[in-house]
């Protein structure tokens, strides 16, 4: 029997995946074939799996590795965007482990500095100076939603440990091990993708040796929610192989 295990994304949870789930799974039914789903939730996202501790993306690793343990079998592995920077990182550590590797909207490319980028960060910086101001709060969840298009930082303060965490996380490029990736896999991705840019995917497929790219035509970063019946389907016809 077939497995596939799913890493949702940062401040997600495995409930925004059952739809993919069923899906899969009733296909496999219909072939009177069959199929196992694991979808965890990750630590630090729910009350039940606060963090104790600052960790940072070999944590996630390893806790990965101890979670999968059981199966003896190699498995199917997709991560979408956060998990997707777990993904890479334990394909690249444990590939005896991975049958197959399927990376949606993956996160873990650090882009490089620009212009626009070298002034966001300060203006970041200036804009702290004014923290004890009583305002400040609100403009900073301003400037993260409108400005920065990001909200991942300000969500993370609502968990202990997670704001630090994620510092971690994102400075860490993961570049250095996509060519030593030697599993079978398939990159998806959305084209309209404003969180993960699909220049990225495009990097990804050039230095993963044995991948495939597909990019989703009208889609964001979220193809598992915006037409998973799409998304599913290049799911089956990878895991088919």
């Amino acid at each position: 029997m077939k497995t596939l295990i799913i890493l949702h994304g940062w401040q997600s949870s495995k409930e925004k995946w059952q739809r993919v789930k069923q899906e899969i799974k009733q296909y496999y039914e219909n072939t009177s074939r069959s199929i196992e789903i694991i979808v965890p939730d990750l630590p630090g996202f729910k009350k039940e799996t606060a963090l104790d501790r600052t960790w940072d993306l070999d944590d996630y690793v390893e806790w990965f590795k101890n979670f999968s343990s059981c199966h003896s079998e190699p498995f199917f592995l997709l991560g979408h965007s956060f998990g997707g920077r777990i993904a890479i990182k334990f394909a690249r550590k444990y590939p005896e482990k991975i049958k197959g590797l399927i990376l949606v909207s993956a996160a873990g490319i650090i882009p490089k500095k620009n212009l626009y980028r070298y002034l966001i960060s300060a203006f970041a910086k200036i804009t702290r100076k004014f923290a004890f101001l009583p305002f400040f709060p609100f403009f900073r969840k301003i400037f993260y939603k409108y400005i920065l298009r990001r909200t991942d930082y300000i969500k993370a303060e609502k968990f202990p440990y997670l704001k630090e965490t994620f510092k971690n996380i994102i400075k860490e490029d993961l570049r250095k091990h996509l060519s030593k990736i030697k599993v079978p896999c398939l990159i998806i991705w959305g084209e309209k993708d404003k969180m993960t840019p699909v220049s990225d995917a495009y990097l990804m497929n050039k230095e993963i040796p044995n991948s495939k790219l597909q990019i989703l035509q009208g889609i964001g970063h979220f193809p598992y929610i915006e037409n998973p019946k799409f998304l599913c389907r290049k799911i089956k016809d990878f895991i088919s192989f």
